[in-house]
């Protein structure tokens, strides 16, 4: 037997425990086959032989001989274990996040000659860390690498890898690229006697014990060059991720015979391969990793996104508006309110005394045909408004156009002397890219065209001419979308193109309106998120309680939006200042039938649960949205909580793809709210507490209905555990009110 020398611990770093409160260290121990970084959440291993690292985390999760490589376009796929030499060293740095302990591996000694190097930062003051590889050929000085496909972190089978998740309800949640077509995210499940389960998550996924959210959180924290994706494979055993990669270079097609949400439209919707990075060294992008609470581990991949990439604030109360798009549909065309009775929103809407109290109402008119609703026509409604001490809102599409398929050639780009052909992006075969097909469909723009950067002036000097201080932007993906062709050649990505042209919109849109303007982005990629101060959860929501309730779209439901947001709570306060959950409706949605009260109820609580602004786009020529409206949307309860609105952290998320959800939430604070949501048309929703899940005292709390103030039940001095019941289709929003 050969025995490993004793370890010599090379040097200690003071550093707080945020979980525990205790002082430990970042302790360095060298042996003789290996090198180990340890803290108190986790510990990085280097194996000096192999190459591979193994990550471990304090709640059990555990990634084991982990590759990093790169496929480059010359010469193929090099990966860290299949180079001979691997050095290891670390050291103290200093970042944006703060201070901390680096490990670096560099790998050389293969066939290309190309040399990759890891990195690894551990923080004194973060649970979390971060890693990725760069990638460099000969000495780094005089030859190219080129690449589509970078991966800093790899869990592969022929490495005998594999990523650890504890627990008796592990899951892995499976996220959409963006939030079009009504996409879920997924919680994937191992369940007897039915196949491992494999899947693609963008941006960011996680692995979790459903019963108490330990697990793990993995993303990117880069998102201006690379889509990251994270292809995983489960085993057949429960728990065990076999195969998994955090990659560069995402780029699929919608595929429609596969499932939406398994391959079918929930990818990023391209139609070319994605761009490739060039350079004497290429690099992956940075990839965050926590292992702990995840909804802890979220909020910090937020902040962490933050730091690295900035976010807007919001002076001021948060926004509430009225949109036209559930009355009027799609461009108005069929004119049921615009122009003659629109001014009878505005004339009900300044009935509303606690609706106006915190800010302008904002009057939106949502995806509207210019031939039909002019400039003029809205200039002069945006003064009748002022009246009102409200204020208009704005829609238009920076990176598409809707057109007609047989007339693209000949068709001009308002506000420009381009053609729609010189400007649009192009797939594999060189022809225009319809990121939504149809005879009228909508064409992908190119964000780096100069055509576009005219087009954007045109709408801002629009929202400029009417007065409108709010502005929605939608179908934002389309400029993300990767091309064989862009008007500049530096350009090499869909995601660097996107970034290029959110930044471009954001800097005129201060130049030419001030920064005093709300934006709130509809159908859009999750990241970049730093050039808006909100986004939609996800697509439209019309307001039904579920998506097979009959006389309905089988999309836009509560229980889908609150399905999503469940796992998306975090973005507001990390990502932007609030989400959207799209706008209430008082009576029905364009067409749809009459919505119950129940269904209002539970959907402003949805609203609420996700820190979300408050919206309407309800018709107040109904006397019922009217009454509705009155007792609901001007409560002062609920409008003084969306003057500010925050997230509320989940204490049950949405779970599996039933419809009968039973999902929970608490916002904690001198009143701790707490709202419960019951999807199921047939079960009761029964669930117990202990103070200390919501992070009570120890004294009486008076249990106090949220939209009266009632008090419908206590919680008494010494009661440790307490419980709700949720009537079917049902909802429940109340305060937890210490007792003098």
């Amino acid at each position: 037997m050969k025995f490993q020398k004793r370890p010599v611990i090379k040097y200690l770093i003071p550093c707080l425990l945020l979980l525990s409160g205790t002082v430990a260290a970042q302790k360095i121990t060298k042996y003789d086959d290996s090198l180990v970084v340890s803290t108190g959440e986790s510990s990085v291993s280097v194996n000096y032989k192999t190459g591979r690292l193994n990550y471990h985390f304090s709640n059990g999760v555990v990634l084991n001989n982990t590759i990093a490589y790169v496929n480059e376009i010359a010469d193929g796929y090099i990966s860290t274990s299949a180079c001979r030499i691997h050095q290891a060293a670390t050291g103290e740095f200093e970042d944006d996040f703060g201070k901390g302990t680096r490990i670096i591996v560099r790998h050389s000694g293969n066939d290309a000659g190309i040399t990759l190097t890891q990195q690894v930062f551990l923080y004194q003051d973060h649970p979390y860390l971060l890693t990725n590889v760069t990638a460099v050929k000969g000495d780094g000085t005089t030859m190219d690498l080129e690449t589509r496909d970078i991966c800093a972190l790899a869990v592969l089978p022929q490495e005998k890898a594999q990523l650890l998740q504890p627990g008796t309800e592990p899951r892995f949640l499976d996220v959409p690229f963006d939030n079009d077509n009504w996409s879920h995210i997924l919680e994937r499940k191992w369940e007897a006697g039915k196949p491992a389960f494999a899947g693609i998550s963008f941006e960011f996924a996680s692995s979790y014990n459903n019963d108490d959210f330990s697990g793990l959180v993995m993303g990117s924290l880069s998102h201006d060059f690379w889509k990251t994706g994270i292809v995983y494979r489960a085993s057949a055993q429960k728990g065990l991720i076999d195969s998994l990669k955090i990659y560069d270079g995402a780029a699929t097609a919608d595929n429609s015979s596969l499932p939406p949400d398994y391959g079918g439209n929930d990818g990023t919707h391209d139609h070319a391969p994605h761009g490739t990075m060039k350079g004497k060294s290429v690099n992956s992008s940075t990839i965050y990793l926590f292992g702990g609470d995840t909804r802890k581990g979220f909020v910090e991949y937020g902040n962490a996104n933050a730091v690295l990439n900035g976010r807007l604030t919001w002076q001021g109360g948060a926004p509430v508006y009225w949109n036209s798009f559930g009355v009027e549909g799609v461009l108005g065309y069929e004119g049921k309110m615009m122009p003659k009775d629109l001014v009878k929103i505005p004339e009900f809407i300044q009935t509303l005394t606690n609706f106006n109290k915190y800010s302008k109402p904002v009057i939106s008119i949502d995806s509207y045909d210019q031939s039909i609703y002019t400039t003029s026509l809205l200039a002069s409604f945006g003064k009748y408004v002022e009246k009102k001490n409200q204020q208009l809102g704005f829609y238009f599409i920076p990176f598409a156009k809707w057109a007609w398929k047989n007339n693209t050639e000949n068709t001009k780009l308002e506000g420009t002397d381009y053609n729609l052909s010189d400007v649009v992006l192009r797939d594999s075969n060189n022809q225009p890219i319809w990121f939504k097909d149809g005879d009228w469909g909508c064409l992908a723009l190119d964000p780096t065209h100069p055509a576009v950067r005219q087009f954007v002036i045109y709408n801002l000097k629009q929202v400029k001419a009417i007065g409108a201080k709010f502005i929605k932007i939608d179908f934002l993906t389309a400029g993300a979308l990767e091309s064989t062709r862009r008007y500049d050649h530096n350009i090499r990505t869909g995601l660097q193109a996107y970034n290029y042209g959110m930044k471009m919109l954001k800097t005129l849109a201060d130049s030419i309106l001030g920064k005093d303007i709300f934006i709130t982005e509809a159908i859009s990629p999750m990241f970049p998120s730093q050039y808006a101060h909100t986004r939609f959860v996800s697509t439209d929501v019309y307001s039904h309680m579920r998506d097979d309730e009959p006389g309905f779209p089988h999309y836009g439901s509560t229980e889908g939006s609150l399905a999503n947001g469940s796992h998306l709570w975090w973005v507001q306060g990390t990502l932007w200042p609030y989400t959207n959950l799209d706008v209430a409706i008082m009576k029905n949605f364009e067409k749809n039938h009459d919505l119950t009260e129940n269904e209002i109820r539970t959907r402003l609580f949805a609203m609420m649960s996700m820190g979300s602004i408050l919206g309407d786009g309800s018709d107040y020529r109904d006397k019922l949205a009217d009454e509705r409206a009155e007792k609901y949307l001007d409560n002062k309860y609920l409008c003084a909580y969306f003057s500010n609105p925050k997230a509320f952290t989940p204490l049950k998320f949405a779970d599996g793809e039933t419809f009968d959800q039973q999902i929970a939430f608490y916002l904690p604070g001198t009143e701790t709210l707490l709202s419960l949501f019951n999807f199921d048309n047939k079960k009761q929703f029964d669930i117990t507490w202990r103070r200390a899940d919501l992070g009570l005292g120890t004294g009486e709390y008076i249990i106090k209905d949220f939209l009266t103030d009632q008090q419908i039940g206590k919680i008494a001095k010494g009661q440790d555990s307490f419980s709700f019941n949720v009537p079917t289709a049902d909802a429940i929003m109340v305060k937890l009110v210490p007792s003098n």
